[in-house]
């Protein structure tokens, strides 16, 4: 169950940070899921690491953690997939 739930989060985090990064992104849905639950595992990091991983209730900072590491992540692998299917484009 648990890998269900880590798909579950990566896709909701992956599809918001898609609607925050401005313009238009070229990754497919299945690699944004990747790049959200990348997002979660390095949001969790960086909050247990500033003490925050845990709280009472609903984590926010938690949250709005993965969200700010989701949106880096897309970001950047965005670009990289675009950079390599232009190349790809390019060599056909």
């Amino acid at each position: 169950m648990g890998w269900l739930w880590a798909v579950v989060v990566g896709f909701v985090l992956g599809v918001v940070a898609k609607m925050i990064i401005p313009g238009k992104q070229h990754s497919p849905l299945w690699l944004t899921t990747i790049f959200g639950m990348l997002g979660a595992v390095v949001g969790n990091a960086v909050a247990r690491g500033l003490g925050v991983a845990a709280t009472r209730g609903i984590d926010w900072s938690r949250h709005f953690f993965q969200l700010v590491a989701a949106i880096i992540i897309v970001y950047l692998g965005d670009m990289i997939y675009t950079a390599t299917l232009g190349r790809r484009k390019q060599q056909a």
